[in-house]
């Protein structure tokens, strides 16, 4: 059986060898590799699914590795989701600073493989996600009351911040107030409204 490496899986299918099936599932696989949604890893790609869920994005197609912001709403803003948490999947002494990274990138050509043309941020909006709980024992990145999020006009990081590589939570609070998961769709279409006057 030859599978459509791009498609969207079940988690059923089976590891095989030599035509033969194993007792081992893609779902074995999913639950070893990624049950730690506090891991920076996780939490970062957890934080798109969240704002795509939020927003009412079409998830029967394959998250897609390269692109050159993270999300399209279905009425077309683009969207770079950033992920931050006072709580790690490390031992810590004390809980993390936070900061969400928002270095200017060149574009992915996907036909030649290589990144090219000048360093900008390619998004319409940023949506900063915090995972604002701060008590290990209890921490939950499924409880979407344990999160919350920032919507910012990308035009707005141009113009304030620059080149600037990353921005603190401080900086970020005089940008835009603190919503809830609730309150993430509407916010995100208010600012694509905005942009949309601005460009007539």
């Amino acid at each position: 059986m030859n599978l459509n490496y791009k498609a969207i899986k079940t988690g059923k299918e089976l590891l095989r060898t030599n035509g033969t099936k194993t007792a081992f599932s893609l779902l074995d696989f999913w639950r070893w590799n990624a049950s730690d949604l506090v891991s920076n890893t996780l939490r970062g790609r957890l934080a798109e699914f969240i704002v795509g869920s939020a927003v009412g994005m079409d998830f029967s197609a394959p998250r897609q590795e390269w692109d050159n912001y993270d999300l399209d709403t279905p009425s077309g803003i683009k969207i770079e989701v950033k992920s931050s948490a006072y709580i790690q999947s490390w031992k810590q002494e004390k809980n993390s600073s936070i900061s969400f990274a928002i270095s200017p990138t060149m574009a992915y050509n996907a036909e030649s493989g290589n990144r090219e043309g000048p360093y900008k941020r390619h998004a319409d909006i940023y949506v900063f996600c915090l995972l604002k709980h701060q008590e290990r024992d209890t921490i939950d990145p499924l409880n979407m009351d344990q999160w919350e999020f920032y919507v910012v006009i990308t035009k707005t990081l141009n113009t304030i911040l620059g080149a600037q590589k990353s921005i603190s939570l401080n900086p970020l609070g005089k940008l835009a107030e603190p919503i809830s998961y609730g309150q993430l769709a509407q916010e995100i279409n208010k600012k694509g409204q905005e942009l949309k006057q601005q460009s007539n």
